[in-house]
């Protein structure tokens, strides 16, 4: 369980083919502190699972499904990606509770700045902007955001400038794709209103 509050943006240093999977390692830094081999880390908001260590050096293995359903097929060495780990208990919850199980792919339809401020304005599946109402809480690349509006369309929110900054959200640009995960509470609304309507 994570919360959406990014800690830090790290380098894919390394990427091997393993099959129809890759092994991903990415050099932690600061991060590295107290990490464990099987701990979970968010990365881009996408729950892998350590499986080496060497150093601030952490090793990931992703499947065929995770690298079909993500951007991290895009991803290059050197490129940075948002990161967080996860959750403790007695850790304060600033952002909301996300799971770390990217629902799908959202992209970059308008940017808008005002000040220092940036308004982003997105298109998504059709089941996924459902599952998403004004006011309610978004996690986009693992950060934990909340909503402008949003519609059968698209959905907007507006960045501070230090989410900007410390994040890999103020280097989108119109076109990019991003992980998109769902608030957990919406998920069971919609799943509970499925069920009633179809047994009619």
């Amino acid at each position: 369980m994570f919360t959406g509050l990014v800690e830090g943006t790290v380098p894919l240093i390394r990427r091997i083919s393993e099959g129809a999977g890759e092994k991903f390692t990415f050099d932690l830094g600061n991060l590295a502190e107290g990490v464990r081999t099987g701990d979970s880390i968010a990365f881009a908001g996408c729950c892998l699972t350590v499986v080496a260590l060497a150093g601030t050096e952490a090793t990931f293995e992703l499947g065929s499904e995770t690298l079909s359903k993500t951007t991290f097929r895009g991803t290059g060495i050197g490129d940075h990606v948002n990161c967080e780990r996860s959750l403790r208990v007695g850790d304060p919850l600033g952002g909301h509770y996300v799971t770390g199980h990217v629902d799908g792919l959202g992209t970059v339809d308008q940017i808008r700045e005002e000040g220092p401020w940036r308004f982003f304005r997105f298109t998504a599946p059709l089941h996924l902007l459902r599952q998403m109402a004004a006011k309610g809480s978004i996690a986009i690349d693992g950060v934990s955001l909340t909503l402008v509006d949003a519609s059968d369309q698209l959905f907007s929110v507006a960045l501070i400038p230090h989410t900007l900054d410390v994040t890999t959200l103020g280097k989108l640009h119109v076109g990019s794709q991003v992980h998109l995960e769902t608030d957990v509470l919406a998920k069971y609304v919609a799943r509970q209103l499925e069920s009633r309507f179809s047994s009619v």
